[in-house]
């Protein structure tokens, strides 16, 4: 089965559902992936992660080429059964991953020269090499190195940031077998510039004239101001073409999803929901909830009396306070699959308001109930 997107219906302000058809099954837009560092969302089982409506799982190039090795992987079949996983996945390429090395890497035009985190082995992560470990692993949907380039940035690096990922581009497509064991694997660029207006434009242009199976917004939640990430997101999805998925990286927040469905977005991941969940910072439709406080060291009632998870049709807030404080495992995850319902419940509320063409009334109504504090 090719990779194919279908834009379905696309609502007044803006806000896109469409499907992707995968060789490992069709996804609804919009959508958020669970984030699956090393082959596993922490805490919770692939048939979990199914059950709580996620319709594919990210997946990261830099640790797993660290550990186990791609070709480990390969040789058990690919990342799919290996993790057990039987609906589509995307890899991330790992540049976010070297850029967040700081001193432990070093970037020059063949490719991020890093240590590893684990031992301190020098590596080299090329364009080419980070389409041969993708491929390797299988996914359905894989990304073309970039330079991140971090923030703030002066004018001119941005540029010069912006224009390597460009040419890493190229490099990218010209290495990559489209199919991978009879299987259709399609490719993402990613659109650099920084919070500059101008290179943003340049960027979404340029990533676009070379040609890609869809197309990333990189760069962003990398420190700067909550308008600025809105501002670029909003540029960069205008200039990306209607017809093709357009993916914002590592973003974000329930008014983040929000705000960026709006501005024409499809695709999402972060690991927020995993993450603040293991921190016992919880998602409700009133606003976060910090489980440790001592408010709720009595308090019998559901995490969230509107929702519907398995986590608050049976436990109380109490109870989940004293599993943090406790530290016990059954906190991580407990919490977690209320987090990630949370967010797959958002993403589908969304998909049914552009559907039925009422999407700036949901969002009127989701702002108004997260105002209302828990």
């Amino acid at each position: 089965m090719p990779f194919k997107f279908d834009l379905i219906t696309t609502d007044p302000t803006g806000a896109r559902h469409g499907r992707v058809s995968t060789p490992h099954g069709d996804i609804e837009t919009p959508f958020f992936m669970p984030v699956g560092t090393k082959a596993a969302v922490k805490a919770l089982t692939p048939e979990e992660l199914s059950t709580l409506g996620a319709q594919i799982v990210l997946s990261n190039t830099y640790h797993l080429y660290l550990r186990p090795g791609h070709g480990v992987i390969e040789e058990l079949g690919g990342l799919h059964k290996f993790m057990n996983w039987d609906g589509p996945i995307l890899t991330d390429s790992g540049g976010y991953q070297v850029f967040s090395l700081g001193k432990l890497r070093k970037i020059d035009e063949a490719g991020a020269h890093f240590s590893s985190h684990l031992d301190g082995t020098p590596l080299t992560l090329t364009p080419e090499s980070a389409m041969e470990i993708q491929e390797a692993l299988g996914a359905d949907i894989i990304m073309a190195l970039d330079e991140c380039t971090p923030y703030p940035a002066d004018y001119e690096y941005a540029k010069k940031s912006m224009e390597r990922t460009h040419r890493w581009a190229r490099r990218c497509k010209e290495a990559h077998n489209s199919i991978v064991n009879g299987k259709y694997q399609a490719l993402f660029g990613i659109v650099q510039g920084s919070m500059y207006e101008d290179l943003r434009r340049a960027s979404a242009r340029a990533i676009v004239e070379i040609g890609f199976d869809g197309y990333a917004i990189g760069g962003l939640s990398v420190g700067e101001e909550k308008e600025l990430l809105r501002e670029m997101t909003s540029l960069t999805a205008s200039v990306l073409p209607v017809e093709s998925l357009r993916y914002l990286m590592g973003v974000g927040t329930p008014e983040d999803l929000v705000a960026s469905v709006e501005a024409g977005v499809d695709m999402f991941d972060c690991v927020m929901p995993t993450r603040n969940a293991r921190n016992g910072t919880l998602f409700t439709s009133r606003g976060k909830l910090g489980i440790k406080n001592a408010l709720f060291e009595r308090d019998s009632g559901p995490l969230d009396p509107e929702c519907g998870c398995y986590t608050c049709v049976n436990y109380s807030r109490a109870y989940l306070r004293h599993l943090f404080i406790a530290g016990e495992m059954l906190s991580s995850r407990l919490n977690t699959i209320h987090n990630l319902h949370y967010y797959t419940g958002l993403m589908e509320c969304m998909r049914e308001a552009i559907k039925a063409g009422e999407f700036a009334r949901f969002k009127a109504g989701f702002l108004a109930g997260i105002r209302e504090g828990v």
